[in-house]
């Protein structure tokens, strides 16, 4: 069997899909890995737009949500193609394709006792456009077995960026942010710290037009307002213990208006609020590294915001003197970390062993997480 596979990833920043195909070798525990390509496919804008809506109730929204999945479905599998073609795989190179989908809802826990998530995702159109198996549905399991089904992350941070004997902490700045923390004897806990690009991206389309703050560097012009800051941090979800996850149900426009509202921010200039919003995640996030990962040596930082200038500055200062370093100086791109992940939680599956961490998660044990969709 191939010990080559391919991550699919679209995060909660709905700017589009990283894609890796990442080769783990003989290690039983696959922590040299090797990244043989990474492709990257933007949303078209009318899908993004669907997504963005789905994310909320809608009308019609069965209907559209699963032709929104064969969307993405196949921008999916151009993107494989895309990858495959710049890394020179065949199909029967490739194991298995890990799909994470778009999530949409995140209510793990909630109303039944169980609650759920769902992510938009079309795995038996993706195996069949590309002739390749598919791994899916990774986060279901874990919420079945009582956990939040996320952050999914922390294992595969602990297997790449863990060393035996020193404490680490992973900062992922998606849409939402999250932390990984692994003492010095491997026991790792991790959780959403709290909203990350979600609301910045959020602020800087309403205001500029502009999907997203290059290098933050418009954030860097404003000030932060002390008022907005303090109701924003006012919210509880930032001191729930963990085991915890968050996503749009709760971090959205509504929520950002709401605290606008509260302090008349809505007359604050444009680049202040935003401002305020990078010092929140910076903040939200120093406060959660303080909490639990004392015993790491540095904070590595990965996803988009790693890219973020303005937000790493701030994790510095509030973090000073502890390193704050991007992934890419430990070997693996920010851009690429996540998708790898889900590479290797396919990987998982098909080995058929557990892709979660009931210490993160909150679950009732380990559990091996995903379905498959066979090409063939």
């Amino acid at each position: 069997m191939s010990t080559v596979f391919v991550g699919l990833m679209s995060g909660t920043s709905l700017d589009g899909i990283d894609a890796v195909a990442a080769d783990f070798g003989a290690d039983p525990d696959a922590t040299r890995l090797q990244v043989l390509g990474h492709a990257w496919l933007d949303f078209p804008a009318p899908l993004r737009a669907e997504l963005l809506a789905l994310n909320r109730a809608s009308a019609d929204e069965i209907h559209r949500g699963a032709l929104a999945a064969n969307a993405l479905a196949r921008a999916c599998a151009e993107l494989v193609e895309t990858l495959r073609r710049e890394t020179r795989l065949g199909r029967d190179d490739i194991s298995a394709i890990g799909s994470h989908g778009q999530t949409v809802r995140h209510r793990p826990g909630e109303f039944d006792g169980t609650g759920y998530t769902v992510q938009l995702n079309a795995p038996a159109l993706l195996a069949e456009l590309t002739g390749i198996d598919v791994v899916a549905d990774f986060r279901s399991r874990d919420v079945a077995a009582g956990g939040q089904g996320a952050p999914l992350v922390p294992a595969f941070h602990r297997a790449v960026f863990g060393h035996e004997g020193e404490g680490v902490a992973v900062l992922n700045l998606g849409g939402i942010a999250n932390l990984t923390a692994v003492d010095a004897h491997g026991v790792t806990i991790g959780f959403d710290c709290g909203p990350a690009n979600a609301l910045l991206d959020l602020w800087c389309m309403r205001s500029k037009g502009a999907q997203f703050d290059a290098g933050g560097a418009w954030a860097a012009t404003g000030r932060v307002d002390g008022q907005l800051l303090a109701a924003c941090r006012s919210e509880p979800y930032f001191t729930r213990p963990a085991p915890k996850s968050t996503g749009r149900d709760l971090f959205n426009a509504d929520w950002l208006d709401a605290r606008l509202a509260a302090v008349g921010g809505h007359r604050l200039p444009p680049e202040d609020v935003q401002a305020t919003l990078a010092e929140l995640t910076a903040s939200t996030s120093a406060d959660a590294y303080r909490a639990a990962a004392a015993a790491a040596r540095e904070l590595i930082v990965c996803g988009g915001g790693a890219f973020n200038l303005d937000l790493m500055t701030r994790l510095s200062r509030l973090l000073a003197p502890i390193h704050v370093v991007a992934s890419s100086e430990r070997g693996l791109p920010p851009d690429q970390v996540e998708a790898t992940a889900f590479a290797w939680l396919a990987r998982a599956f098909v080995q058929r062993q557990p892709g979660n961490v009931a210490t993160v998660t909150g679950s009732a044990g380990p559990r091996v997480l995903g379905a498959l969709y066979p090409a063939r």
